[in-house]
């Protein structure tokens, strides 16, 4: 058969999420048909519930060259060119800098406004709205994967066909479930209170002139606040927004099948703002009391895997390596897993395709296996948690040692996300 008349090779991703948009573009980007099941019905607006997130410099090319204009991504996101780590005494509400990085060189955007920028770019045949996955099988021969997804407007069932199978599906991927069922979360000890305040029309508020005296750098500086026990983040989005994220030591919650994030009711908001209190500067609690729905992540990560990929099958994004946020690195991880992933494919066709797949794991695994370990790593010093070989990190007696270790460019392989 000539080339041009040969089946376009089709990959079927489960999963809408940034991992599903990105691996969309790498794959569409080198002429593969894609298909991207996602259960939810439609696009997610752009409301401001969600969270914040960071894009390190290699990500930001790599969406810039999906999108084909970089001034897309560059007028959605904020710089966010400091990368500070200071102190809070819970005491007396003294705050004092322990580190700061002025050539951090990320972007800070929100999850909405980046998913929106990616999947605005994609051809309007890509995403099927409103499929939930279902099973899948393999053919003997290995050539072919077949998906069952069911329509949840009218609980019909579909089957899709495609070359390759990609899991897509987040940390709980029922997908690796399939392959690794004796696989179990970690819970790290700690959950996280997150929330976006919108400040539009009330930027001359006293809210807004006190956290920006008590945080002078905002709009371009990443802030890591280290209290008793405990730290906060707290940065600018684009549109007037503020994200900040509180974790608090706690025993696991129980959460709901499938989600680690958990109902709040207003007595836990309340519990929330007590514990705020005790350790932080009012002028952020005040940002934390005046934000609209903010919500309570579990964090979870687990023991990098040693296989990303089976036969007509390969996990990328969160289903690939659970990892907890502190590294900035789950959404980096996830743009560049599909970019390796991209690439292997392209070079190495359909045709060679467990070739392509074994290269994207040799690749990929070295280094999203040492970001996983060492972001489980920050997260116990940040939170002065038990770490072996040392005493738990406390702000107030640091050594030059604790506060190189505090800081975001010591991650392993930062330097080839430059």
């Amino acid at each position: 058969m000539a080339d041009d008349q040969k089946k376009k090779a089709k990959a079927i991703i489960v999963g809408g999420s940034i991992a599903g948009v990105s691996c969309a573009h790498a794959l569409t980007s080198i002429g593969w048909e894609v298909a991207v099941l996602e259960k939810t019905g439609a696009p997610p607006t752009g409301s401001s519930t969600g969270a914040g997130l960071g894009l390190d410099p290699l990500s930001q090319t790599l969406i810039s060259s999906w999108l084909g204009n970089p001034q897309l991504l560059q007028q959605a996101t904020l710089p966010l060119t400091v990368d500070q780590n200071r102190a809070t005494d819970g005491a007396t509400k003294e705050s004092w800098n322990l580190t700061r990085d002025e050539e951090y060189n990320f972007r800070a955007a929100h999850w909405a406004d980046l998913h929106a920028l990616l999947y605005n770019a994609l051809p309007p045949d890509v995403f099927f709205w409103g499929h939930q996955f279902i099973s899948f099988s393999i053919s003997e021969d290995k050539s072919f994967v077949k998906v069952k997804a069911k329509l949840l407007r009218n609980d019909d069932f579909v089957e899709i066909d495609g070359d390759l199978l990609v899991a897509a599906d987040g940390c709980l991927s029922l997908i690796r479930q399939h392959f690794l069922p004796d696989l179990k979360l970690r819970y790290s000890g700690y959950c996280a209170w997150r929330g976006v305040l919108d400040f539009s029309g009330k930027e001359d508020s006293e809210t807004m002139k006190g956290i920006r005296r008590a945080y002078p750098d905002l709009g371009r500086c990443l802030y890591f606040d280290l209290g008793s026990g405990t730290h906060t983040v707290l940065y600018e989005l684009l549109n007037k927004r503020l994200n900040w994220i509180f974790y608090v030591n706690q025993p696991e919650p129980e959460i709901k099948r499938n989600s680690v994030t958990t109902k709040v009711s207003e007595e836990m908001i309340d519990e929330m703002i007590k514990e705020a209190e005790k350790t932080w500067v009012p002028e952020l609690v005040k940002v934390m009391k005046e934000t609209k729905d903010p919500f309570i992540n579990a964090i979870y990560d687990c023991d990098p895997l040693r296989q990303i990929y089976w036969d007509n099958v390969v996990l990328i994004g969160d289903a690939a390596h659970p990892t907890t946020p502190h590294g900035l690195r789950s959404t980096n991880m996830t743009i560049l897993d599909s970019a390796v992933l991209g690439k292997c494919l392209e070079k190495w066709g359909v045709e060679n395709l467990h070739t392509a797949l074994e290269e994207y794991q040799s690749t990929r695994l070295p280094v999203t296996s040492k970001q996983v370990l060492h972001s489980r790593w920050l997260g116990r010093i940040k939170q002065g948690l038990h770490l072996p070989n040392r005493e738990p990190f406390d702000p107030k007696n640091t050594s030059p040692e604790d506060l190189k270790d505090l800081q975001q460019k010591n991650m392993p392989f930062f330097a080839i996300n430059h």
